[in-house]
């Protein structure tokens, strides 16, 4: 196709509403990378003009922002379901482990943003203190199942809860919705994390 016949690229018009604004302000963060990103870049994007953008969000930090705690919000509702709350420590580490995997699908653009920040900014280091206090909650329950037998003595729970994160949060660069075999990634990855990966003896 001649450059004169190719079809111009579109902007991506939102559906309506901060909500769909939200949505392509995390797309673009994601492929340029936040810093990089300028509202210009965002109202091309959506289409409108910066004057409609800042009549819902009062710049980029606010849409950072909004999105940082809708992935935060996804993770630390894993922590305050009732299935993560009751039950052994191993049964209850598995349910948020298999629920993590569960949000990181449902919000797979926002929990990528939230993994890629870097402390830059107030929200940006906002989100890294939330972060470290998930994995301390976590911690905290691999020191209760050592404590009740059901994990090794000598597995140090900061180590053990950094790699459980690092093997939900690696899921994010391989994951793509619709994939044949990922319906059951939550308990797949459960399964994998707690009973391992070769047969029983």
């Amino acid at each position: 196709m001649s450059e004169s016949t190719a079809p111009a690229r579109r902007a991506r018009r939102p559906s309506g509403g901060a909500g769909s604004l939200l949505e392509i302000a995390v797309g673009e963060f994601n492929t340029r990378g936040y810093d990089a990103t300028s509202m210009e870049d965002l109202s091309r994007a959506a289409g409108i003009t910066k004057s409609s953008f800042y009549h819902h969000f009062s710049g980029k930090e606010a849409l950072l922002r909004a999105a940082l705690e809708r992935a935060v919000d996804g993770l630390f509702g894993v922590l305050d379901s009732p299935s993560a709350t009751t039950g052994s420590p191993t049964e209850r580490l598995r349910t948020i482990v298999r629920d993590q995997v569960a949000v990181l699908m449902a919000e797979l653009p926002y929990v990528t943003l939230l993994l890629r920040v870097r402390g830059n900014t107030e929200t940006e280091r906002w989100a890294l203190e939330r972060r470290r206090a998930f994995d301390a909650a976590i911690a905290t329950l691999v020191r209760d199942a050592v404590d009740a037998g059901e994990v090794r003595s000598d597995v140090d729970p900061a180590l053990a809860a950094r790699l459980l994160s690092g093997v939900v949060n690696s899921i994010v660069e391989w994951y793509r919705p619709g994939r044949p075999g990922t319906a059951t990634l939550p308990d797949d990855v459960a399964a994998a994390a707690f009973t391992g990966i070769l047969p029983a003896r």
